[in-house]
């Protein structure tokens, strides 16, 4: 293509919690950007992730999901939802099969006056039949009238495809924003934290996952390994106990969980060291949550 006819943008990617967001986000990408569990509220930060051809760039982002804070941590994801809003090119508006439009209405409202272009994904439609998915369709079509409805399995990949041919379609044209090799703007770092966190989310229950946060103290590049030291913030006491378990056990299976993803992320061995550290009240403190990376203003 002429490079008079590149296309780029700014694709952002916002819903409510566990819609599959980051699911549909990794297949856009092609790459394992933003950590998937079936839990919600799983991701925190907004999740820069950059697709390049010689005749495009998409800057997609996803954000945490939608929701009413109760914290200042949940603040901060609710504002990297609500910044998507401000400088999309084409904005996607993830949904499922199971949510109904008043689910954080006040969201959506802010949706319905955007002049981008909107793409409503129903997501997760082979858990459905077509009777039911015609019925969703024309309730989100009274909710979001100038948007394009595409029903969606980002599980198994239906019309994924499609989606990525309509953001290109709907693409200005411009140079790229950023360096054609380039697939992210956050840091390994990031990403070593996040598969920690990944792992942190899958083994333990009930608050733990969410009074957690993953500090990498130390990292170390070698020519053979990567030597990692991490700490894991937890509110309370009690929760220290749980996440170390009996004897270590837990956080022993841990780190040699965490030590093999991040080895395939890194592509070495690596030697990984993980703590546990009581930070009361973390959550709210505006301070740690600003070295963490949050947008509190």
């Amino acid at each position: 293509m002429n490079k008079l006819q590149h296309k780029s943008g700014f694709v952002n990617i916002v819903g409510n919690p566990n819609v599959g967001k980051s699911t549909l986000m990794n297949e856009l990408v092609g790459e394992r950007i933003s950590i998937i569990t079936n839990k919600s509220q799983t991701t925190r930060h907004r999740i820069m992730g950059i697709v390049n051809t010689d005749d495009y760039q998409i800057v997609f982002s996803d954000t945490p999901g939608v929701l009413k804070p109760l914290y200042k941590l949940q603040e901060s994801m609710r504002k990297f939802s609500e910044s998507a809003l401000v400088d999309a090119d084409v904005m996607l508006y993830i949904t499922d099969i199971y949510e109904t439009p008043d689910k954080n209405e006040d969201f959506l409202q802010k949706v319905a006056k955007l002049s981008s272009p909107i793409l409503l994904i129903i997501n997760k439609i082979d858990l459905t039949n077509q009777e039911k998915l015609t019925t969703i369709v024309q309730t989100w079509e009274q909710r979001l009238p100038h948007a394009e409805i595409i029903p969606c399995s980002a599980l198994t990949k239906f019309n994924v495809q499609y989606i990525l041919k309509r953001i290109v379609e709907l693409l200005p044209i411009g140079p790229p924003y950023y360096d054609k090799d380039a697939l992210t703007d956050k840091p390994l770092r990031f990403f070593v934290s996040e598969i920690i966190r990944e792992k942190i989310l899958l083994y333990y229950q009930k608050e733990i996952p969410y009074s957690t946060e993953v500090v990498i103290e130390e990292y170390k590049e070698e020519p053979t390994r990567d030597i990692i030291r991490a700490v894991i913030l937890v509110n309370r006491d009690s929760q220290r106990g749980i996440v170390i378990g009996n004897k270590g056990a837990a956080i022993k299976k841990l780190g040699i969980e965490s030590r093999l993803e991040i080895e395939k992320f890194v592509q070495k061995k690596v030697h990984l060291e993980l703590f546990v550290k009581v930070s009361k009240d973390w959550r709210d403190n505006e301070s740690l949550l600003k070295q963490f990376g949050y947008n509190i203003l």
